[in-house]
């Protein structure tokens, strides 16, 4: 952008000056003009003292100086006996030649307005089609950047967390090296591959890898890049793409987010002369229809496969999925290490502890966590990263930056202390929950307090006793709102949204109600607009929902009824996590487990650098807010 506006005062400022030349060829000495008859008359009384004839192309022009040092002109027509006359009447007579422009020059001066604004239209074209790559005409040109074998330096040395899909796509380099090995066998390799998984779990790092491992070049593109607005832009730019793949044959081609262009065709609004149905039929007979063993691997990456079109998964198309899952604790704990070697660490860093504290983060979570532990030394001015920078940088991912401007009463203070003690109790006596880790009072992003849970492992799967436990812990605050302030806030707001979901997703997805049995009962609302289908279905009578209803009511009801009574037989608990609360602000997991078993809590020690807990199961909300914190990761 600022190459743009660079060019574009350079631009301005040639105008100006080329304007202003100009301006002075066609300056003239503004003069009183009159007609000839009457210059005639004026001369012959002797009121004239000089007179400047011009010659030009349009004849000829008298300029007269009178006595009395005025200007006069006229157009003068071809008169023989003019000069005789004007020197009879004592007039003296100068010529001159004509200083007019050249015909060439006129008519420069004439279009250069017109060639000016022609000029300015084709550099803005140029910038907006590409930085002046094939300037207006470059809109079929590919978008694909391509880095060499000398640019690209990522290996899979550099990818961790992610074993089995390395060595899914191991081959792909082996066979970019060596092609000979399976082509003397009859084999041929995968033309393409679609890598599967979360955001930021390292699809388009794994797919670098490949080309950085086989010395290849590497042309990335996003799936978005294809579609304009133009109809045949996108088809032309797949058709220019592979053509300039093949000049550097082997390589691969890496589309990110393929979804945006190969999603079924036939949902869309433009029927079949949709642009991206356009797009995606030219890039599947690119696919499958380029020549035979040119070593051209097409690798893309999606989180939606579900919504890719079919005849786009084919084998001859893309022959393989590669799923990048998120990571497991021995995944993230290779991927810490990865990370940290860019850092200075202190001895006192222990990469697995801070593995088992991150479940459910990705790749790009954990490089976010160690960027902003630097961070975080760096304010303390530190030489070295230790253990309690990561934890509060996973302190501030996990649940917001601290907001301690936030003034709250004593009342309010109080209040959220009894709600997040009601979350906490609750999660400490029920059995097989996660135990708790932190409580905490201090407002941090959106919530005026947070109760935290530590899972003692990855979670796989949910269980009905579990999640059953979950919404009783969900009740938990509002329960001790009404039981020991005697007064309900909006706080529990985003408790109850998500223990309503979880009762609902139990009855009508998870078939975990005796009464409505194994069936599904809800329509899947994951579908997007324009994927597989446009429209909703509805295949459950009005009755059975009703019965539906009822179930998800008779879950919640029982389970808030269960938080009530444990919160009602324990309330010498939560009168100590209160005042816990309202003396530290924040209780950790041995001052929570004093609590519980009768003792006066310790006071807090200092952060170690501990297990970081799961997204929280429940917190208080800021007035007006609709959330407490991070949605629970299964």
């Amino acid at each position: 952008m600022n190459n743009l506006f660079k060019s574009l005062a350079f631009w301005i400022l040639v105008a100006l000056a080329l304007i202003t030349v100009f301006n002075q060829f066609n300056t003239t000495r503004q003069v009183n003009s009159i007609e000839y008859s009457q210059f005639l008359e004026e001369a012959r009384n002797g009121r004239f003292a000089k007179v400047l004839i011009e010659e030009g192309r349009e004849g000829r022009t008298l300029k007269a100086t009178t006595t009395d040092g005025k200007q006069v002109s006229t157009r003068a027509p071809a008169d023989l006996w003019l000069v005789q006359s004007l020197l009879k009447s004592g007039v003296k007579v100068e010529a001159k030649p004509s200083d007019e422009p050249s015909l060439l020059l006129s008519i420069f001066i004439n279009w250069f307005p017109v060639l000016l604004m022609i000029g300015v239209w084709i550099f803005f074209m140029r910038q907006m089609q590409g930085g002046g790559r094939g300037g207006a005409f470059s809109f079929g040109k590919s978008r694909a950047k391509m880095m060499d074998e000398n640019q690209n330096i990522v290996t899979f040395a550099d990818v961790a967390g992610c074993d089995e899909a390395k060595e899914e796509v191991q081959e792909l380099v082996d066979f970019l090296k060596d092609p000979s090995k399976f082509q003397k066998l009859g084999g041929r390799i995968p033309k393409g591959v679609l890598m599967v998984g979360s955001p930021g779990t390292g699809k388009t790092l794994l797919a670098k890898a490949i080309a950085g491992e086989a010395r290849v070049p590497f042309f990335s593109i996003s799936g978005s890049d294809f579609v304009e607005m133009f109809v045949g832009v996108g088809a032309a730019r797949v058709r220019d793409m592979f053509e300039t793949a093949k000049k550097q044959a082997p390589c691969i081609i890496f589309i990110d987010e393929i979804d945006a262009v190969g999603r079924h065709r036939g949902a869309g609004l433009g029927g079949g002369n949709d642009e991206r149905e356009q797009t995606l039929n030219q890039l599947l007979v690119e696919m499958d229809g380029f020549e035979g063993q040119t070593s051209i691997i097409v690798i893309a990456a999606t989180n939606r496969p579900d919504i890719l079109d079919p005849a786009l998964l084919r084998p001859g198309r893309f022959d393989r999925q590669v799923v990048v899952p998120l990571p497991d604790i021995r995944g993230r704990e290779q991927i810490l290490l990865v990370h940290m070697r860019k850092i200075p660490l202190h001895e006192n860093v222990r990469a697995d502890i801070i593995a088992r504290g991150t479940p459910g983060f990705s790749g790009a979570d954990l490089s976010n966590l160690v960027n902003e532990a630097a961070l975080f030394a760096a304010r303390g001015n530190k030489r070295l990263v230790d253990m309690d920078d990561f934890e509060r940088a996973k302190d501030k991912i996990y649940m917001g930056p601290e907001r301690r401007s936030m003034i709250l009463t004593e009342d309010e203070k109080r209040a959220t202390a009894y709600h997040e003690s009601g979350h906490a109790v609750v999660a400490s006596l029920l059995p097989g929950t996660d135990p708790v880790h932190k409580v905490t009072i201090v407002p941090r992003g959106r919530a005026l307090g947070l109760t935290w849970q530590l899972p003692e492992r990855d979670r796989i799967s949910l269980y009905k006793d579990q999640m059953l436990n979950e919404i009783a812990i969900l009740f938990g605050g509002r329960v001790a709102e009404d039981l020991f302030v005697h007064r309900i806030s909006t706080g529990a707001s985003n408790d109850f949204e998500r223990a309503t979901g979880m009762a609902r997703n139990m009855v009508t997805r998870y078939g975990m109600s005796e009464k409505m049995g194994a069936m599904v009962y809800g329509e899947n609302d994951n579908e997007l607009f324009l994927g597989r289908s446009v429209t909703t279905h509805k295949n459950v009578s009005e009755a059975t929902m009703r019965e539906v209803d009822a179930e998800i009511r008779r879950i919640i009801d029982e389970q808030y009824a269960l938080a009530y009574r444990l919160l009602d037989e324990n309330r010498d608990k939560v009168e100590a996590m209160t005042r816990a609360l309202m003396e530290y602000e924040t209780v950790d997991a041995e001052q929570v487990k004093d609590i519980m078993e009768g003792r006066p809590p310790r006071p807090p020690l200092p952060p170690q650098g501990g297990s970081t807990p799961k997204p929280p199961s429940g917190g208080k909300d800021a007035p007006g807010s609709a959330t407490s914190g991070k949605p629970a990761t299964a």
